[in-house]
């Protein structure tokens, strides 16, 4: 390939590649603009929605089609008259924005005297704006100085004496980049929790950080993950979050309403989504319940709540709660263990203190209304583990959290012993009227199913005794249970001329497996046979009473309808009626067909046989099971 050829291609390739950087012979104008290497996040001047004019510049999302601004540089001091700007990197390597007259609008003062060349502003795609020297060097970076913004792995300092230590800023406005009185940042009194400020008052709070290096993990329907961090390095404290691989892009952003959200770009409705924002619409801005009054989160309608030993101080809580009984000074006085609390503001941290020692500095202290305590020894590098905190006076700000810390109340002794002889009065009388509710109930069921089964008797007594020949027979008792006909079809498998046995002029006999597994022999009397409900009761009650070793046992009957049965063990590798009524005589065996079973239990009843039979020499004979003597 010609020489000119390779310098064309290589000339449309740099054309084609978007630039991620700007150094001293290449600034930034009106109308260009940087994009990081992989096209997330592009830097450029911007104009807000009703005007015209390219007054600021800042960084905002390439790859989404919402213009969603992350960080900008000039947001009190925009450029004016409609004059053109130009960002540039100088030769003391420092990003400067000027308008046409030559006015510095903003800067990073660097104050980086060397006048090393080869120094570039990059574009990363972290949405992080990088001033770096030749060797790799950050100089200078956006994450260091928010605006409004935090974005994956950008760290958040909550150390008031940390260098880098700054607040995120709410725009004034939805189309107003320029700062409010909304701001959020660490505590600079404790270094241990965060807080939204509506100017120099606290608007929302997050409890105090007890140790633990992740404190929140979340979900999005989208099904990515997002974890929030606090980062120890050192002996300051950083917050920071990050979040899965295949997640979609993902801020946080302080409002400029004052809420602090969490969104995550949903691809599907092209707009974002908020999974999560503090303060939520409850009671969990800062303070709302007054003075030792608490916001309980647990319910399902978040609402204020007095602790033990207070009683709301007024009709509502915009005045909190008050003591039922002060504390007495001088010992005598006891703490009352609150779990799953955010501990209030305000506190007093003491270092060096172990959880023992903790509470005695509460406990000696007349002043003291509480303490908390946890061990930072997951996180902290320094030689002191501890976290002890008291309260000097009101309660704050509290509330009470599926996830929160224990609290511990200081509360006067004669306040716990009314509550503990309430408890010892309360629970005995509970505990009385759960035993009585429960055999209650036992003893309603156990007499819901005696009538229910005596019902059940009564049903198929009367439908076995419809006339006045077998009034005799109606007062014997019949110790045979009774077996649903829906087991008897299902144990035969519906009748099916498979499990039959045998026939006969009385009807049918089946073989059947009922439940359990025990096998029987299920006589089913047809309804031709002239055997009515007399003498069908006839023949249960008179097997039953001739239950023998030698007989074959009637284990149940069966009515429905127009269906009567008699269920009988079953004997294998013959037939029914030879097992219940094989004769064997001295002069041969008598056909099994001779006498029917109806026909024998006849017999039996009229010449009122037990267990033989008499009858001329020729025919005695035994009644009962093959192999019996």
């Amino acid at each position: 390939m010609a020489p000119l050829q390779v310098f064309l291609l290589l000339s449309l390739i740099c054309l084609c590649k978007s630039d991620d950087r700007l150094t001293p012979a290449k600034p930034l104008s009106a109308g260009s603009k940087l994009v990081s290497d992989n096209g997330v996040f592009a830097l450029g001047f911007f104009s807000p929605k009703n005007s015209t004019a390219d007054s600021y510049v800042g960084i905002w999302y390439n790859n989404i089609p919402e213009r969603t601004y992350v960080w900008v540089a000039n947001r009190d001091n925009p450029i004016t008259n409609a004059s053109p700007g130009k960002l540039v990197v100088t030769n003391n390597s420092d990003l400067v924005l000027s308008d046409s007259q030559g006015r510095a609008l903003w800067t990073t003062m660097n104050n980086f005297t060397s006048g090393t060349t080869g120094t570039a502003a990059v574009l990363l795609d972290s949405g992080n704006l990088v001033i770096q020297l030749p060797n790799g060097t950050d100089l200078w970076q956006s994450f260091h100085h928010p605006t409004d913004t935090i974005l994956p792995g950008m760290p958040l300092p909550l150390s008031a004496n940390d260098d880098l230590y700054t607040r995120l800023v709410a725009w004034r406005g939805p189309d107003d980049p320029a700062t409010s009185d909304y701001s959020m940042g660490g505590d600079p009194s404790s270094d241990l929790q965060v807080v939204i400020w509506n100017g120099t008052r606290p608007y929302w709070r997050r409890s105090a950080w007890n140790g633990e290096l992740v404190t929140a993990s979340y979900q999005g329907s989208t099904g990515f993950i997002m974890t929030l961090r606090i980062v120890y390095r050192g002996d300051k404290l950083y917050m920071t979050f990050t979040v899965s691989d295949d997640s979609p892009s993902m801020r946080m952003v302080l409002h400029y309403t004052g809420v602090f959200r969490f969104l995550a770009w949903n691809s599907n409705s092209s707009s974002w989504e908020v999974f999560t924002e503090q303060p939520s619409p409850s009671c969990d801005q800062y303070a709302y319940c007054g003075p030792f009054g608490y916001c309980d989160a647990t319910e399902t309608v978040p609402k204020c709540n007095c602790f033990s030993g207070f009683e709301p101080n007024g009709v509502n809580f915009s005045r909190g709660c008050r003591r039922k009984e002060d504390l007495k000074c001088g010992g005598g006085d006891n703490f009352l263990t609150f779990r799953g609390m955010k501990i209030p503001d305000k506190f007093v941290y003491v270092r060096n203190r172990g959880i023992d020692q903790c509470r005695a500095e509460c406990s000696r202290n007349c002043d003291c209304t509480a303490y908390a305590y946890a061990n930072l020894q997951n996180g902290s590098t320094s030689d002191d583990m501890s976290r002890c905190l008291i309260w000097l006076g009101e309660l704050v700000d509290t509330g009470k959290f599926r996830d929160g810390e224990n609290l511990y109340l200081h509360i006067a002794s004669s306040t716990v012993d009314k509550e503990s002889n309430v408890l010892k009065i309360v629970l005995p009388i509970i505990a009385s009227i759960l035993i009585l509710t429960c055999v209650s109930l036992v003893w309603i069921c156990k007499s819901r199913g005696k009538r229910r089964i005596k019902k059940i008797k009564n049903k198929y007594a009367r439908q076995h005794s419809k006339n006045s020949k077998s009034i005799e027979l109606e007062n014997e008792t019949i110790e045979l249970p009774y077996i649903c006909f829906e087991d008897v079809v299902t144990a035969t498998d519906n009748f099916s001329d498979y499990n039959m046995l045998g026939k006969g002029g009385f009807g049918k006999v089946y073989k059947g497996r009922l439940q359990g597994g025990n096998e029987v022999a299920v006589k089913r009397l047809s309804k031709s046979s002239g055997q009515g409900a007399d003498e069908f009761r006839n023949e249960l009650v008179l097997i039953a009473k001739l239950q023998h070793r030698n007989l074959v046992r009637l284990l149940g009957y069966c009515t429905h309808k127009d269906e009567k049965l008699l269920i009988y063990e079953y004997l294998p590798n013959k037939s029914l009626d030879a097992f219940l009524f094989g004769m064997f005589c001295s002069h041969g065996q008598v056909s099994r067909n001779i006498l029917r079973i109806t026909e024998f239990v006849m017999v039996v009843n009229a010449l009122n046989f037990a267990l033989s039979c008499k009858m001329p020499q020729e025919m005695v004979c035994l009644i009962g099971r093959p192999g019996s003597r």
